[in-house]
């Protein structure tokens, strides 16, 4: 066998789709098809009050299938909320499992599969330094993901994240056997999801994008052996592909989604790119905007955003991982210049011509903050309550997504985080 210094393979997986308006009334047909029998929906209260839980368990019953529903996952899913689920989940025997709602409700289904069925301590499973990485020790059971927002691409990715509330810290656990077996998309699920929370779960589609795109590429890794290839490959050309194609639709359709939500065409858009963003980066990896958005959400202290469910202080996953992106690809460009001039000019053409010939580092910053202040993103850190007196503590828990961080096409010390973070107080 030819011996090589760095890697020379990647690889590449996503979930089995069905897209498509009406494509939730067919849930049940695609649930007896797997052999499935007895299963769990799984969701929030939110989605719960929307009824497509419900719609998604009638359908199942009407084709012979037992369904339990349970509405009890947290908004921005946490260690207590998923032992909950687990516990709840554990009590009884389910052949496989629906996640309805957002990425919360997607990765509690995740977390649900694994720990009922390859029970194990919680951080056994989350990724190092956290926690102990520990694969599971075989398949999962099925597992039908529903996404009722343009957001994480969780339908698509072989990741759960979620806060573990001692630590005041976001991390995740990856493995490719939580990857959903099945993804059910249906854009008619999303017209009634507020601006806020559409323009919120729209940022972390473009991040996983953007992120994805410039992430290191997967040549520059040392050589991986089959047993220790890992879910976050680094940028490669599939991967690419599906990110350039996210970018394309969220330059055409982003603004229309959050300013006239009955939109149709713009809300199939938006599932469309939160789809090929999460078959992007659930193979390339995302980078410095997730690790910063970890601890950014994990300590927060009093912001409240308008039109999410409870009274708990709380970034959305989508602001948290926004606020940086500025900074952070800025500090990335040198890079690969030539990829972050075409990200900007595709979102944003008369922005990146302007800037292209006299600062090319500022393309991409440029566009992505005309972009937030147009659907109404919290303008920096301190708008959501940090300061420059939070900084060291928001790099120590930005140090330690390491996972995350190696993805990034430059190394990250601590010091360059702060200046990161810093520079991100303010946006514009």
């Amino acid at each position: 066998m030819t011996e090589y210094l760095h890697e020379t393979v990647f690889t590449w997986g996503a979930t089995p789709l069905k897209f498509g308006a009406g494509a939730v009334d067919e849930i049940g047909a695609d649930l007896a098809r797997q052999g499935l029998r007895r299963v769990l929906v799984i969701t929030d209260p939110g989605v719960a009050a929307t009824g497509v839980p419900r719609r998604v368990a009638d359908a199942a019953e009407a084709a012979g299938l037992t369904v339990e529903i349970y509405d009890g996952v947290h908004v921005e899913p946490t260690d207590v909320s998923i032992r909950a689920a687990v516990e709840f989940a554990a009590e009884s025997t389910w052949d496989g499992f629906v996640g309805v709602g957002g990425g919360s409700a997607l990765d509690t289904a995740k977390a649900v599969n694994l720990l009922t069925t390859h029970p194990a301590d919680l951080f056994d499973y989350v990724n190092p330094p956290i926690g102990h990485g520990k694969a599971p020790d075989g398949p999962l059971k099925p597992l039908v993901a529903v996404p009722t927002t343009a957001g994480t691409g969780s339908e698509t990715t072989p990741v759960c994240v979620l806060d573990l509330l001692d630590l005041e810290v976001k991390s995740g656990i990856s493995h490719p056997a939580l990857r959903p077996t099945t993804a059910v998309i249906d854009p008619l699920v999303t017209l009634s999801v507020p601006p806020e929370v559409t323009a919120a779960s729209g940022m972390d589609v473009l991040c996983h994008a953007l992120e994805s795109y410039t992430a290191r590429p997967f040549h520059s890794f040392p050589r991986h052996t089959p047993e220790t290839r890992v879910a976050y490959n680094g940028a490669n050309p599939i991967s690419d592909t599906w990110t350039e194609k996210a970018l394309h639709l969220l330059a055409r359709s982003f603004r229309r989604a959050v300013l006239s939500g009955g939109d149709l065409d713009a809300r199939t858009d938006m599932m469309l790119a939160a789809t090929f963003a999460g078959m992007g980066f659930g193979n390339a990896g995302v980078h410095i905007p997730h690790a910063c958005a970890y601890p950014i959400a994990g300590r927060v202290r009093e912001y409240r955003p308008r039109n999410y469910p409870g009274a708990a202080a709380l970034v959305p996953h989508g602001e948290s991982v926004s606020l940086t992106a500025p900074a952070a690809f800025r500090f990335t460009f040198p890079t690969d210049p030539d990829k972050h001039v075409h990200a900007a000019r595709i979102l944003d053409p008369a922005t990146t011509e302007r800037l292209a010939g006299t600062d090319p580092a500022e393309c991409l910053p440029a566009a992505l903050t005309a972009l937030m202040r147009d659907i109404g993103i919290p303008n920096g850190l301190a708008a959501v309550g940090f300061g420059e007196a939070d900084v060291d503590s928001l790099v120590d828990g930005t140090m330690r997504q390491q996972r995350l961080l190696s993805v990034a096409p430059r190394d990250v010390p601590d010091d360059r985080v702060a200046a990161i973070l810093t520079d991100s107080m303010r946006n514009w």
